[in-house]
């Protein structure tokens, strides 16, 4: 017969009830996460409010000849609002900034409480394109005023897409012609690709489409030889694959004799 002892069972101690301190301390932990949670918001709900905290002020930086800070007032005034200094997108800005003319690079920073800082880079125009639009060094179409540019700035027409070769042919030619004493008003790329150059006395010579440099560097020789006769000059057509024909300038007499 097994005989078993039973062994006495422990007694799990009671839960103590919160004393009135523990109590104490949850409620001001518990109030002061509340008034945390109230200031934040409070201060964000500040710092949003267009009305109380808008981007008021603008302060325009860079070497600027062409672009003003009321060109950059205006281009920001065509926005729908301006935010605070918390929720407006200074990409939004550069956007918007890069629509005005002569803008080639620009940065934009916000200043703690209301300022936006801008700091524009302009484009150096190099060339007038097709009459109506400029190109900076690099030959690239940007947005600018040919009437902002100087008097005798060269004239660059050609096809959609080929402004980087008309500018890169003017440098090239205006180096062949330094020696001459001349220098290029115009280069005219037409839609059928043949070139035409017109020098600072008027003179316009027709390369055609193939053996450019070989046909200016016939025209080089030709004018050397017409010394003083240069003057009557109207046109030269070098697209011939020897010589030129020459165009002259009538005399008044000659013209006077044809309007009879």
């Amino acid at each position: 017969m097994n005989i078993t002892a039973e062994q006495p069972q422990k007694r799990q101690p009671l839960p103590s009830m919160p004393t009135k301190d523990q109590w104490s301390g949850g409620f001001f932990l518990l109030l002061v996460i509340v008034g945390i949670s109230a200031l934040i918001y409070s201060t964000f709900s500040w710092m949003t409010d267009e009305q109380r905290l808008p981007l008021s002020h603008l302060m325009v930086e860079g070497d600027l000849h062409h672009v003003s800070p009321k060109d950059v007032q205006i281009a920001l005034a065509s926005l729908s609002h301006i935010g605070t200094f918390m929720t407006q997108d200074v990409n939004e800005l550069q956007k918007v900034l890069k629509t005005v003319p002569w803008v080639a690079q620009i940065s934009i920073r916000k200043q703690w409480p209301d300022l936006v800082k801008v700091y524009i880079v302009e484009h150096k125009a190099s060339a007038i394109w097709n009459g109506n639009a400029l190109l900076n060094k690099s030959g690239d179409v940007f947005n600018g005023r040919p009437n902002d540019v100087i008097d005798n700035m060269v004239n660059l027409y050609g096809p959609d897409g080929s402004s980087e070769k008309v500018l890169d042919v003017w440098k090239l030619s205006s180096e062949k012609l330094a020696p001459l004493g001349r220098t290029i008003t115009s280069v005219v790329l037409n839609e059928r690709l043949a070139w035409q150059i017109i020098l600072d006395n008027g003179i316009r010579l027709e390369l055609g489409k193939d053996a450019r440099d070989d046909r200016l560097n016939r025209f080089i020789k030709l004018y050397s030889r017409l010394g003083d006769k240069a003057e009557q000059v109207s046109y030269i057509d070098l697209r011939y694959d020897t010589g030129a024909a020459i165009g002259w300038i009538p005399d008044d007499d000659s013209a006077q004799e044809r309007n009879k």
